[in-house]
Parts: C-alpha cells; sequence; structure tokens
C-alpha cells in the first residue's frame, strides 16, 4: 500500500470505530481480515496512525475546526503530530487513485491557522467533565494524571500462576522466546513485557500450559490487598472475564470454596477455560440483576469481591476510543448501579466478614461517592484501613512501602501516573460480628 492508501484506510477504521461501540483492535481486526492484500507493515501502520489519532482526537477536532469524521481527523494529525508541513499534506493528498481525495479549501484553511490557545480539556485530550473530575480530586496534578492516562500505549503485563510455575521459570521461559521482561514493582507474582512490538503472549507454550495469565499489575494489586486466604469461602460477584477470579484463586492456593457470578452467562461460559488452563476450579452462577441465584451463599463468605461495572477509564490508555464515548449521564448511572450491587452483595458476607469494592475508574463519582453512598447505608460494614492490608505475601518490599503512601485511609487509588498501572480504586470493609 502506499503512505496515501494507508492514511485512506485509517480514516475509514476510525469512522468505523466511531459508528459502534467495539474496541478499536476489534475493528482492525476486522479491517485487516476484509482487506488481505495489506500486508503486515501496512496494517501496522494503519494501527499506528489509528491510535495516533484517538489518543489526540480532541486536540485534532479542534485544529480542524470541530470536524470528527476520520479524513479530517487524519489530516490534522499529519499537521499536529508528524509535524508536516500544507505543502506536504498536499503532497500525500494529491490522489494516486487509492489514497484520499486532495484537501478541500476549508481543510488547508485550518492547517494554516495552528491550532491558537486550546482549552483546557482539548489539551488534557479528554472530555470536558472528565477534566473538571480530574482537577477537583488530583487538584493541581490533574494534568499529569491526564496525560499519563492517554499517554502512549501500556506495557502488557503478566501474572505468573503460582501452581504451575515460578517467576524465574517463566522468565527465564520469556527470554528464551526473544522477549525481555522484567520483574513488576508492586506484585510479587508480575511480570512486564513492553507493548512495543506487539508481542501474541497467547501464542506463547507457558500460556496455554496456565503458566501465566496477562493482567495489569494494578488489578493484582487489588487481589492481593483483598486478603483472600486458603481454606476461604470467596465470592467474585462481578467476576466479568475472570482475571480476578484466577487471582483470587492463586491467593487460596487452591484451598477453600470459590464462586465466580455473573449476569451474563457468556462471561462465565468464558472463564471455564481459563479456570481448566490454570487447573484452579470455582463455582460459576449465574445471577440475576437484583442478585438472586446466590442464596445458599448467603451470611457465609469469608470475602465477596465486588468488581464493579464502571465507565473503564482507568484502561483508557489501552482504550482511548472508550474517552470519548462516555458522557457524564452515564456516569451517574454507574454510580447508582454500583452502590446497588454492593448493597446486594452484602447479604453473603459473614460476621466478621469482608468486602472489597473495586473499579477500574478514574472518576470520583464512581469511586469515593460510591464509597461514600455505601457506608452511609451500611453502618455494620466497618472501612479497614490500607495500611492493615500490606502484609500480603504476594506484595513486593516496595509495595509495602508505596501502597502505605498512595492511600487515604481505607481507600486506595493507583494511576498510570503514580504506580504505571491502568486506574484502579479500592476500598475494603469488615462486616460487625
Amino acid at each position: 500500500m502506499t503512505p496515501a492508501a494507508r492514511l485512506a484506510a485509517a480514516a475509514s477504521v476510525l469512522d468505523a470505530i466511531a459508528q459502534g461501540r467495539q474496541p478499536a483492535e476489534t475493528v482492525l481486526k476486522a479491517w485487516g481480515a476484509a482487506n488481505r492484500y495489506a500486508g503486515s507493515k501496512d496494517r501496522r501502520a494503519i494501527a499506528d496512525r489509528v491510535y495516533k489519532v484517538l489518543r489526540a482526537r480532541g486536540r485534532l477536532s479542534w485544529i480542524m475546526g470541530g470536524r470528527e469524521d476520520g479524513r479530517a481527523l487524519v489530516i490534522g494529525s499529519l499537521h499536529a503530530i508528524d509535524g508536516l508541513s500544507l505543502e506536504e499534506i498536499e503532497a500525500l493528498h494529491a490522489g494516486d487513485g487509492y489514497g484520499p481525495r486532495p484537501l478541500s479549501k476549508q481543510e488547508r484553511s485550518r492547517i494554516t491557522a495552528g491550532e491558537g490557545e486550546l482549552p483546557g480539556w482539548v489539551a488534557a485530550g479528554l472530555p470536558d467533565f472528565v477534566v473538571e473530575d480530574f482537577k477537583a480530586t488530583f487538584g493541581d496534578g490533574w494534568a499529569e494524571e491526564a496525560h499519563a492516562l492517554m499517554a502512549p500505549r501500556a506495557p502488557i503485563d503478566l501474572r505468573v500462576n503460582e501452581a504451575a510455575a515460578t517467576v524465574d521459570q517463566v522468565e527465564a521461559e520469556l527470554r528464551e522466546a526473544g522477549l525481555e521482561p522484567a520483574r513488576t514493582p508492586w506484585s510479587a507474582w508480575g511480570l512486564r513485557l513492553p507493548s512495543e512490538p506487539p508481542p501474541n503472549i497467547q501464542a506463547l507454550d507457558g500460556f496455554k500450559a496456565g503458566k501465566f495469565e496477562i493482567q495489569d499489575e494494578g488489578s493484582q494489586v487489588v487481589c492481593w490487598l483483598a486478603g483472600a486466604q486458603p481454606g476461604a469461602t470467596v465470592v467474585d460477584y462481578c467476576a466479568g472475564g475472570g482475571g480476578k477470579t484466577l487471582g483470587l484463586a492463586q491467593a487460596m492456593k487452591g484451598q477453600g470454596r470459590l464462586t465466580a457470578s455473573d449476569v451474563v452467562n457468556k462471561r462465565l461460559e468464558n472463564i471455564r477455560p481459563r479456570l481448566q488452563r490454570a487447573g484452579v476450579e470455582a463455582d460459576l452462577v449465574l445471577i440475576g440483576q437484583n442478585g438472586g441465584g446466590l442464596e445458599a451463599l448467603n451470611g457465609e463468605a469469608d470475602l465477596v469481591f465486588v468488581d464493579a461495572p464502571c465507565s473503564g477509564s482507568g484502561t483508557w490508555r489501552r482504550r482511548p476510543e472508550d474517552a470519548w464515548r462516555l458522557t457524564a449521564d452515564e456516569v451517574e448511572k454507574l454510580h447508582a448501579l454500583q452502590v446497588r450491587i454492593l448493597g446486594q452483595a452484602t447479604r453473603l458476607v459473614k460476621p466478621g466478614g469482608r468486602l472489597v469494592y473495586v473499579t477500574c475508574s478514574m472518576l470520583a463519582r464512581e469511586n469515593e461517592a460510591s464509597a461514600d453512598a455505601f457506608e452511609a447505608a451500611h453502618p455494620e460494614f466497618k472501612p479497614v484501613p490500607v495500611a492493615d492490608l500490606l502484609a500480603a505475601p504476594q506484595l513486593t518490599e516496595a509495595a509495602q512501602v508505596r501502597i502505605a503512601e498512595w492511600a487515604s485511609g481505607a481507600r486506595l487509588r493507583l494511576s498510570p501516573a503514580s504506580a504505571d498501572t491502568d486506574g484502579f480504586f479500592a476500598a475494603v470493609y469488615q462486616r460487625a460480628v
């Protein structure tokens, strides 16, 4: 493909992303499958352009006079990101039969006009309502948090399965495969790989053998802080894809009763092969929207882990397209849902047992506000100081020091800026005896 044809393809992919809710990665794979003539270098160049644009979407739309179509955003990226002059951009749009049509008079004028003074939300690369949330939450450090959240692609973290291998063994196997793993600073069972070039983890023998799973280090940390113990009765209340189910199983060392529940059966079915590959067991239970289906566990659980549905804003460095799909109204609905789910989950916790609330969100309305509402409605659940959770053997010594610094009493925030993890919020509660 010519450079111009690649630009046209990137614009087409961006339009497809904007028209639906699928992840950018899924749309890119679909484009590649439908356009077999595109070689690996072509697909890589198109993907790079698409992600560059998604990370800078607000700024590029601003430059192009508010236009949000793929063509306008790609043209804006050539000027604002690549630093090309108008003449160089026009040369790429001269028309070779496969590339984009020549620039219009309006497009030329937008490029030559320059950016001017950017509003705060444009400079931050986040929607206006998110910037206001960040300012209230992070104060003077809000811009750093925003930049880290929308910065270049996140690394790929792995959690080594203690039941199948040691960290040393997996590290050696990855090096033999030509990869360059590094130890994660906070999780003692984590390894980190650079995102460039993107490795095909699932093709590795160690992955197929269940020796490790892909799991962000922040996700590992909140699993370890939950304090799941061997022999305990543990419920992963909103199991989703099962990543944290597997982490909790590892902390339990295969001893005790682990139940993973969700309101969507397909999610539960997707967990089955992951459990089999890891060599661990869990009961999979489909529950109703009101939590029905787990009555046999009422008042029996030592630990109920609630990884509640959320905006996923803590993962925007992996899925920048989602930043522009989220609305303030959706966040309000998620807040109400989170509070309701927490209330339902309380039925399962035995006296003296723990309830853990987790999101992968950076937004206060889903984090502190949901925790505040839960605490007001359930005074029988007492917040557990994060400092009391740091003895977890799966945490590194460095984590025990730094997490204490990041915590605010009984609540913890992890973020790309502070911990170089995805954004996470965690609060742990203990039911009165």
